[in-house]
């Protein structure tokens, strides 16, 4: 029995964005997932190469994993989290729709250990100019708390999601820019409980292509 669907929600990949990785259609996917139909060898191949697993181990015939294999070693060490374009304000992380993810990006799994949740997002424009430019991929911790002077995904009124450093006051908390052209936004903690303001998540790497 392939290990098809085990593999694939262990990298929180989709079928519709593992069938465009390996050329195939979602449905066949489907059909692999519940043993409505089989592989073939060649297919079977790819699918392992992909998930960096041997043909007997997605198959099933493997039922301990060896430490030793380099290929399912790196299986055991990463996963994949989504890349965000953008972040639809108001829906929870869980339930944003494939539609609005770009790409994946692989991650240490130790970072998942006691329940963590980790997601990842695009820039886009020039407001956090120079530290963050745009097309810079966020790695982000999902948390509804941060510390004062952390970078974060914030909900603003279930209307807009923003990017900023998020400064905390005695009196309410502050999103600020880092590119000067841009006015921070100061709100109030009642403002902060009832539009609400609310942390998504908190910045902890940033990977830039050159």
């Amino acid at each position: 029995m392939l290990r098809l669907k085990e593999l694939r929600q262990d990298k929180n990949i989709t079928q519709g964005k593992l069938a465009e990785k390996l050329g195939l259609s979602r449905s066949t996917i489907a059909m692999y997932e519940i043993g409505g139909s089989e592989p073939d060898l060649e297919t079977l191949k790819n699918i392992a190469s992909f998930f960096n697993v041997s043909v007997d181990y997605l198959m099933g015939r493997e039922q301990k994993v060896d430490n030793n294999v380099a290929g399912v070693q790196m299986e055991r060490q990463t996963v994949k989290i989504p890349v965000y374009g953008t972040i639809p304000a108001g829906v929870p992380i869980e339930m944003i729709e494939d539609s609005y993810i770009e790409d994946y990006e692989d991650i240490s799994a130790d970072l998942l250990r006691g329940g963590n949740k980790y997601f990842a997002l695009r820039v886009k424009g020039d407001s956090m100019l120079p530290k963050f430019e745009s097309g810079d991929i966020l790695i982000l911790k999902q948390t509804e708390d941060c510390e004062s002077g952390a970078y974060c995904a914030v909900s603003i009124n279930h209307t807009e999601c923003t990017f900023k450093k998020v400064i905390k006051k005695m009196n309410g908390l502050t999103l600020m820019p880092l590119n000067p052209d841009y006015e921070p936004l100061f709100f109030t903690n009642r403002e902060v409980a009832e539009l609400p303001v609310t942390i998504l998540g908190v910045v902890k790497e940033v990977r830039r292509s050159y």
